[in-house]
């Protein structure tokens, strides 16, 4: 089992998006995938089209037993209908946002409880959406995580939120030796304007061999398949083919070992001009 953390601890950068297209395409493989939202906006939830979850990742969270969220997981809106085998969702609600506050009263669980509620869990692919901050909900995926996958926007302050992100990341790596691994950058909403462009080659450049290639590009299928709670493999629309066939092409990538990731997102950022024009 890989559990993946995806992460950036500034918001509006499409965290949420990523997972999703992630979660659909390791399906549509044949993974056995569950994805725990661990957002107190539950987007993830929704976009997986549950609502009013009467379960959710906060029970879970405050068992503190391992194995606790076996009884959180359950079936999405993205059913049989759509996979061979439908991902599994561990939903959330905004009554997580009261679970912080708990957990701060713990001096010794409090950044393991993910961790511990995840042992024993069947499933080849876990995708944690974490929540836009580095609160001890984001300290607990990155505590329970194998690697963390770092999303971001082509912005004028993308580079600094990554660097800030990183830095937390190694923090962390640091008292858990090693762990988590990098597992990448991913670029998300990659417009085909000169601005975008422009911050995309900068991070590139800020952080070589970490960057995935492609990146995301900036489509409305995307979107519109989120809003309508469908993956991004079963959305009629014309570019969510393409968006699917980048999500699967940033999986291979997130989901390599650590050292064939590396060599092979140097050799790809050395190609960089082609993702650009790659069509929307």
């Amino acid at each position: 089992m890989v559990v993946l953390a995806i992460a950036n601890q500034k918001g509006g950068v499409g965290k949420t998006t990523v997972a999703l297209g992630l979660a659909a395409v390791a399906a549509r493989s044949g993974q056995r995938v569950v994805v725990v939202d661990l957002d107190p906006q539950a987007n993830a939830t929704t976009g997986m089209g549950v609502w009013n979850a009467t379960t959710t990742v906060g029970n879970a969270l405050s068992a503190d037993a391992d194995g606790s969220m076996s009884s959180v997981i359950g079936a999405s809106g993205w059913g049989p209908e759509h996979f061979e085998v439908a991902p599994l969702l561990a939903p959330s609600s905004p009554q997580l946002a009261h679970i912080e506050p708990q957990l701060a009263t713990d001096p010794i669980g409090a950044q393991d409880r993910l961790r511990r509620s995840l042992i024993g869990i069947e499933a080849d692919l876990v995708i944690i959406d974490c929540p836009p901050s580095l609160g001890l909900l984001t300290v607990n995926a990155l505590f329970a995580a194998d690697r963390v996958v770092i999303v971001t926007e082509p912005s004028a302050w993308a580079v600094d939120g990554v660097d800030q992100i990183l830095r937390n990341i190694a923090r962390i790596s640091e008292r858990r030796n090693g762990h988590p691994d990098i597992a990448g950058i991913v670029v998300n909403r990659l417009a085909r304007t000169r601005d975008a462009r422009y911050w995309d080659e900068q991070l590139v450049a800020a952080h070589p061999g970490l960057v995935v290639r492609p990146a995301v590009a900036h489509r409305a299928a995307v979107a519109e398949a989120s809003a309508q709670s469908l993956p991004i493999t079963a959305f009629l629309r014309s570019g969510s083919a393409e968006a699917a066939a980048q999500f699967d092409a940033v999986l291979t990538h997130l989901t390599r070992s650590p050292a064939a990731s590396a060599d092979a997102m140097t050799g790809e950022t050395s190609r960089d001009g082609a993702v650009h024009d790659a069509p929307l």
